[in-house]
């Protein structure tokens, strides 16, 4: 999907700004301007429903931390044209909320900085697993708050659970929406609890979509960091 570009969305800065204070949700300064373009602008979305508790999340916020903090990732991240990425993180239950806004990481510093506030990331809590809601706030409400070049955006999907919202917008119909906007989704599904048998078969049908997407999953949360630094390294590195 190279070549993407925030101002094929057509939403001048001013209106997206209005829209986000209107809604409550999205922090402004996730809309800042983050200097010039990037290779990727990877949306991290992280599960936080109801069987998600503290310990679990802590063992994501740790995994993606240590991913930062790896050398083989920082270089990965500095070997792109550009010689960076922009990194967002997005938790999701009943409602979807950005945690983290827009990080550029074009520097070793720059990384180890992002680990840091990733690691002490809070907890937001919700007790549903709204896959087709986090979809449509990707859309409607992050997509346009990147305002530099970026070469891709991905979203990268975790969590432990199918959708179990009963969503007006079925979980696909959303999915491709996100995708029309320009994205790769890409899951990786934690294999843990009573669904895991079934739950990679899930993601790669309802959350995986657009061109090159993939689903990496996860062998329980104690093997999330594994997962998703080989995760990490394969986004950034697609040209």
């Amino acid at each position: 999907m190279r070549g993407w570009r925030a101002a094929r969305l057509a939403v001048p800065l001013a209106l997206s700004l209005a829209g986000m204070a209107a809604m409550g949700s999205v922090d402004h300064a996730c809309a800042a301007d983050t200097g010039p373009g990037v290779d990727t602008a990877l949306v991290l979305s992280v599960d936080v429903s109801d069987s998600v508790d503290e310990t679990r999340f802590r063992l994501q916020m740790q995994g993606i931390a240590e991913a930062l903090e790896d050398p083989s990732v920082e270089r990965a991240i500095l070997a792109g044209p550009r010689g960076a990425i922009l990194l967002m993180l997005v938790e999701w239950a009943d409602k979807p909320s950005v945690a983290v806004p827009w990080m550029r990481i074009g520097s070793i510093e720059d990384a180890r900085r992002a680990a840091a506030r990733i690691r002490n990331t809070p907890r937001r809590t919700g007790d549903f697993t709204c896959v087709a809601q986090m979809f449509r706030f990707v859309t409607d409400k992050v997509v346009a708050t990147l305002t530099v070049p970026a070469d891709r955006l991905v979203v990268d999907v975790s969590g432990d659970g199918r959708e179990n919202c009963n969503p007006a917008v079925p979980t696909p119909a959303a999915r491709d929406a996100l995708v029309a906007s320009g994205a790769q989704i890409n899951g990786l599904p934690i294999l843990e609890g009573d669904e895991a048998a079934t739950l990679k078969a899930w993601y790669e049908k309802n959350v995986m979509g657009g061109e090159g997407a993939f689903v990496l999953p996860a062998l329980g949360f104690q093997d999330f960091g594994r997962a998703f630094r080989q995760k990490f390294i394969t986004e950034i590195s697609m040209r």
